[in-house]
């Protein structure tokens, strides 16, 4: 069977095409500034040069369309017709707490995507925009919905709930959601194959690093904990994003800046991380070649964002009560040499010491520890289109 991977955006559509006889992808590609003046489609297939295509596109459906026509182009297309594409995978940040897997779409499953607009207001919406849009010109195909909370739906809730009066979970279900769950699903069972321990039988961090970043400890085959919560403004330190703070901060910059709930929530999320406090980029790679190059605020930022993480891999080892494996991905995770030595350093107390040497590599899979660390250290690219694309078809075929 061959499948649509697709994640929407409030202005963008990634996608992938795989054929899943040998989980090889066939072609992907990223539409930009869907609605916005400029719009480009990238379009990279198998085996072929990438072809850029410019053209204005009002809405998510003509931004499907277009995808679709480059799919079954003579010149660079990767499928002869539609009806090669036997199902559609979306990518679907928020399942609030009506969903532990991915599904099947239908009229629930899109009241649900709809009904956790108010807690992913940047998510969700283009989510569903680009179900609708699939639906729309692939109305005859099963279409499957994988959320990015649904892999931490195991945690329990003394993990979960805040300490807050209990009504405000009962009717509004304010509690630790968690995300990037895709991700983290397919890297711990990669640890757990590099490992050669069953899954269920595996205790493992995994660090999840990029723009965004959140951690999690899984222990036999269940999450225990997540760093993000509520929102994903919850945990580590990000670009933009503060992570941990103080909530009475929140109410004192309010007051002192004038800020009112929406300008609150955007400087927390857009303004703050590593951005607000270098004063230099959202970017890590900048605020890293900042730092060394003698800017102190950049110094202190990376300072900052690496004790975040150090604390998160000894409270997760402690709940876990030991651990397997620490497992890094994602842009930094997969990239940042410097950024994982200087997490790892001075953690040989818990039985992680990582190999310098080992460590010089960048997106390939590999055992980054020592010989005689009692913790491996992973590092595993992450693949959440392949998680989906497996998902889309299981669904797809069940009888």
């Amino acid at each position: 069977m061959k499948v649509l991977v697709v994640n929407a955006g409030s202005s963008s559509i990634k996608y992938q095409v795989f054929d899943m006889t040998d989980e090889s992808v066939l072609a992907k590609g990223l539409v930009d500034r869907v609605g916005i003046p400029g719009t480009t489609l990238e379009h990279k297939p198998a085996g072929k040069d990438e072809v850029v295509i410019k053209k204005d596109l009002p809405d998510h459906t003509a931004g499907m369309k277009l995808v679709l026509d480059a799919l079954v182009d003579k010149e660079y297309g990767c499928i002869k017709s539609m009806d090669e594409l036997g199902a559609v995978g979306h990518r679907v940040v928020h399942g609030g707490e009506g969903f532990a897997n991915s599904v099947i779409i239908d009229d629930n499953v899109k009241k649900v995507i709809k009904d956790c607009f108010a807690i992913a207001p940047l998510h969700n919406p283009p989510n569903l925009m680009g179900i609708d849009a699939c639906q729309e010109l692939m109305p005859n195909i099963p279409h499957v919905a994988a959320f990015d909370t649904a892999f931490h739906q195991t945690m329990e809730p003394a993990n979960y709930m805040y300490a807050l009066p209990y009504d405000v979970y009962e009717k509004y279900r304010v509690r630790r959601y968690g995300f990037h769950g895709t991700s983290h699903y397919y890297v711990a069972h990669r640890a757990a194959d590099m490992l050669g321990k069953p899954y269920e039988e595996c205790k493992i961090v995994t660090l999840h690093l990029g723009n965004g970043g959140s951690m999690a400890a899984i222990k036999d085959g269940k999450v225990v904990d997540t760093s993000m919560g509520f929102t994903p403004l919850e945990g580590l330190v990000m670009g933009t994003r503060s992570g941990d703070v103080d909530p009475a901060v929140v109410f004192f910059l309010m007051e002192k800046l004038g800020m009112d709930a929406v300008e609150a929530n955007s400087f927390f999320n857009k303004k703050s991380g590593m951005l607000g406090l270098s004063g230099v980029s959202n970017d890590l790679r900048d605020v890293e070649e900042a730092a060394n190059s003698g800017n102190e605020r950049a110094k202190i930022a990376m300072q900052v964002y690496i004790n975040k993480i150090k604390g998160y891999i000894g409270n997760y080892i402690a709940k876990l009560n030991g651990c397997d494996c620490l497992v890094f991905t994602a842009g930094v995770g997969e990239n940042g040499i410097d950024i994982r030595e200087s997490i790892c350093s001075d953690l040989d107390y818990l039985g992680i010491k990582m190999d310098a040497e080992k460590n010089k590599v960048r997106g390939k899979e590999v055992d980054l520890a020592a010989d005689d660390s009692k913790v491996r250290i992973f590092l595993i690219p992450t693949n959440e289109e392949l998680v989906i694309a497996r998902d889309t078809v299981a669904l797809a075929t069940a009888k």
